[in-house]
């Protein structure tokens, strides 16, 4: 049995991907960022920290996207998906698991600040105006490295680009992708793969960007 505790449009989307890219059938477990569902002590009970994702799988629980990728990647290494000690690829894509969250971090405070303090926002201009500029800072070098290939590695497609499944897909609502030309073909290239399609079916509807942008408010 393989169990996912996802919330539609997070950084579980990561983890729901990647099982479908390794063919594995999971039950899928909904929850809500604003509903009280990841409070409750049912879920407490799996992820102390109310968090997602969590994967049940092998008689065990895993918390966190980078340790889950991992895990899978070299539980089932037939699947082509992670670089193993040994490979020379290992340590680029150990470095792309830590940068997905390095990203994911701003993404959260923007999302914080943005959506989840209230209307109107207490946060202060100068702040979101910082975070949108880190956050930008992070996708240049994701542009050079796309302007050379199609995936993250040189050898091609790996659980490293499934790690970015949450952050491709909420960054455009903070920053204009306009001047990200390799980075729009990437998110293109993604969106055609028939794994990516199957798990956005199983992803669920988003409820928490109401808005397709969320521009820096002016100064009071």
């Amino acid at each position: 049995m393989i169990r996912l505790h996802h919330v539609a449009f997070s950084r579980s989307f990561r983890i729901l991907w990647l099982l479908e890219e390794m063919g594995l059938e999971a039950e899928i477990r909904h929850y809500g960022l604003t509903d009280g569902s990841l409070r409750a002590e049912e879920y407490r009970s799996i992820s102390p920290a109310g968090r997602v994702p969590a994967l049940e799988i092998d008689g065990i629980t895993i918390h966190e996207s980078g340790a889950i990728v991992e895990y899978l990647c070299e539980t089932r290494p037939e699947h082509g998906l992670g670089r193993l000690p040994g490979d020379p690829e290992r340590v680029p894509f150990l470095e792309w698991l830590g940068f997905a969250e390095t990203q994911a971090s701003i993404l959260a405070s923007l999302n914080m600040q943005h959506l989840f303090m209230g209307d109107p926002s207490p946060a202060s201009p100068a702040v979101l105006r910082l975070e949108a500029a880190r956050l930008a800072s992070t996708l240049k070098p994701m542009e050079a490295v796309m302007k050379k290939r199609d995936w993250l590695l040189p050898s091609g497609f790996s659980a490293a680009d499934t790690m970015m499944g949450f952050n491709l897909f909420s960054a455009p609502y903070f920053v204009d992708f306009a001047r990200f030309g390799a980075l729009r073909a990437h998110i293109a290239r993604i969106e055609a793969r028939p794994a990516y399609v199957r798990a956005r079916e199983k992803d669920g509807v988003q409820q928490f960007y109401s808005k397709p942008f969320y521009p820096v408010p002016e100064e009071a």
